[in-house]
């Protein structure tokens, strides 16, 4: 066993040219683990999750830190250009982002036929099917760095204007293009309410995109990657990202902490609704997480925004938080189970004027950073992710002379590996 792989010693059959002549090449088959779990498959600097200590970064800063101290122009510029910003640097990203996010009157055209669809889902339908107009398409293999760039800034602008357009057609009004003059969060704010938001919920919003904008090689990062080392468009990768982030066990679970606050009821209730959830087979949503074994430092800081915030809402969870993990504790001992980042990422969302169905729309708003500068970084020293598979149904009845020939050498290598101490 190396890692979590397990490593297979076998001999491997070539047939190098058409006369059927054969060569036994000695290399490793590598298994992986379910789910790729604790697998390394790729090298980044874009940044790195740190569960067991409770930690995590963007490039080499701590990302909660820097969400404490910085703006999401920022951190977009940390991740897209690998640098904190300097001097005049940060307000040369607002600016760009403030172009990018105003779109022609032909995508919220596109956005339309999904407003009467059901929530969230059409969303994220809509903004794959308006994704397109407001990015260039073009294939990564035939731009340069600069314009691959360019295209990544023109996503990240995009997204939380089409998705803001998809919200304000299924209320009935019309969507709002972008206002470049504010920043990147308050902008976005503003295209779901239709007002220009008090500075503190802005600020609030802005911590929980910075917060979430990257956290390693998540399912949706990893479809980025493996659809960019194709060669596609970055509109194509973002919108591979976004199919895999609208699945229920990546991106949906902050709407589903209000409904879950909402079934409890009186918070005296709250351990007898977690035992009845736990002994139906249901998971109570905001607790636990694949990667934390310590605290989640997202929902650390999100607890604080959310309690500067106030409010009976804050109130409410704080105390449900505190006897849900009390009885976590008590029902599972030898586990270790903490509140994860969509606990108060629904509060602090609720809380700034941000309606349910759009949550995991936010969040996206937020994570395509993160796409953007994984696809730019694969983009950059690109070789196509292409796997195997292990075959494990049954054998062919018939195959071709040459090939089971081949598969009779390779079983008398694999008896013979055997009986010389093989599978090391």
């Amino acid at each position: 066993m190396i890692a979590t792989l397990t490593l297979i010693n076998i001999d491997y059959i070539n047939l190098v040219n058409l006369h059927g002549a054969v060569h036994a090449q000695d290399m490793s088959q590598m298994i992986a683990p379910p789910g790729l779990k604790g697998l390394i498959v790729a090298d980044t600097a874009v940044g790195s999750v740190r569960g067991d200590e409770g930690y995590y970064h963007y490039r080499q800063y701590d990302a909660a830190r820097l969400a404490r101290h910085h703006t999401f122009e920022a951190i977009a510029h940390l991740l897209i250009d690998g640098d904190l910003p300097e001097g005049g640097q940060e307000s040369v990203m607002r600016s760009q982002l403030g172009t990018a996010r105003r779109v022609k009157p032909r995508v919220f055209d596109a956005v339309a036929p999904f407003s009467q669809d059901s929530p969230p889902l059409s969303a994220m339908a809509a903004l794959r099917a308006a994704l397109s107009l407001a990015t260039d398409d073009r294939p990564v293999i035939d731009l340069s760095p600069a314009e691959r760039r360019e295209a990544a800034l023109q996503a990240i602008g995009a997204v939380p204007t089409i998705l803001a357009g998809w919200h304000r057609l299924t209320s009935g009004h019309q969507p709002l293009n972008a206002d470049p003059g504010l920043s990147h969060a308050a902008d976005y704010l503003r295209m779901i309410t239709g007002a220009t938001p008090n500075p503190r919920l802005a600020r609030a919003v802005e911590t929980y995109l910075m917060l979430t904008a990257d956290h390693g090689f998540n399912a949706s990062t990893f479809t980025a990657r493996v659809a960019i080392s194709t060669g596609t468009g970055v509109n194509g990768a973002i919108c591979a990202a976004v199919a895999a982030l609208a699945g229920p066990l990546h991106g949906g679970a902050p709407s589903r902490v209000l409904d879950m606050l909402d079934d409890i009821g009186p918070v005296a209730n709250t351990e007898r609704w977690a035992q009845h959830q736990l002994e139906t087979g249901n998971k109570i949503m905001g607790f636990g997480h694949a990667v934390y074994r310590a605290d989640d430092p997202r929902s650390d800081l999100l607890k604080e925004v959310a309690t500067g915030l106030g409010g009976e809402l804050v109130d409410r969870a704080i105390e449900v938080e505190d006897r849900i993990l009390r009885f976590l504790a008590q029902w599972k001992p030898e586990a270790t189970i903490v509140t994860n980042v969509e606990f108060y990422a629904a509060v602090v969302m609720h809380l700034a004027g941000i309606p349910q169905e759009m949550f995991t729309p936010t969040f996206t708003t937020s994570r395509v950073v993160g796409w953007a500068a994984h696809l730019l970084e694969q983009a950059a020293g690109n070789k196509i992710i292409r796997p195997s598979a292990r075959y494990v149904g049954p054998e062919p009845a018939e195959r071709p002379e040459a090939v089971a020939t081949v598969a009779l050498l390779h079983d008398v290598g694999q008896k013979g590996d055997r009986i010389s101490g093989g599978h090391r």
